[in-house]
């Protein structure tokens, strides 16, 4: 919601600053004449204060975010052993996953997706499958593979592996040509 808030105040602060910009240089080369009563000029310059001040603090919004530090959640699990803290990048368990499902005969074109839950972690496996063996086996060979090489490899306990079969590759039917 912030970020939302942020960008709505840039687009008002980018117009604001344009439309003062256009018009001070048409006052300032006479391209547009003014004269301006006593109550006027009063008015004028209330509304330019407040203009100016609003512009200030929005100003001040914006460099307050350009140098605050990103607190942004750190994609990692960290564990803690006698010798220290460890921390492994869900893009490395995203990996080894991708590692582990590859070596099921039968997988082609691996994603995986990760969450990190109380429990342990989720796995979900997207893969195509080459429809020479039987889906239902391919797919618990790839949860227990994929399960036990995570969590031999990082020591992380894996709650659930779901795979998901996207489709089967169409071998490409060659025909003989007899002469």
């Amino acid at each position: 919601m912030a970020k939302i808030v942020d960008r709505l105040l840039l687009f008002i602060y980018s117009l604001s600053i344009g439309v003062i910009s256009v018009v001070a240089i048409l006052l300032l080369s006479g391209a547009i004449p003014y004269e301006l009563t006593f109550a006027q000029e009063q008015r004028f310059f209330l509304i330019a204060i407040i203009v100016a001040a609003v512009l200030f603090l929005i100003s001040i919004r914006f460099f307050y975010i350009s140098i605050r530090r990103d607190r942004t959640v750190t994609n990692s699990i960290d564990q803690r052993t006698e010798f220290g803290d460890i921390q492994i990048s869900v893009e490395t368990i995203e990996n080894l996953c991708l590692k582990a499902a590859s070596r099921v005969r039968g997988v082609k074109d691996l994603k995986s997706r990760i969450k990190v839950s109380q429990s342990g972690l989720e796995i979900a496996i997207r893969a195509v499958v080459d429809g020479e063996e039987s889906i239902p086996t391919l797919t618990t060979d790839v949860q227990k593979q994929v399960h036990d090489f995570v969590e031999d490899t990082t020591g992380i306990p894996v709650s659930s592996v779901s795979v998901y079969i996207a489709n089967v590759v169409q071998a490409p039917s060659f025909k003989s040509r007899v002469e």
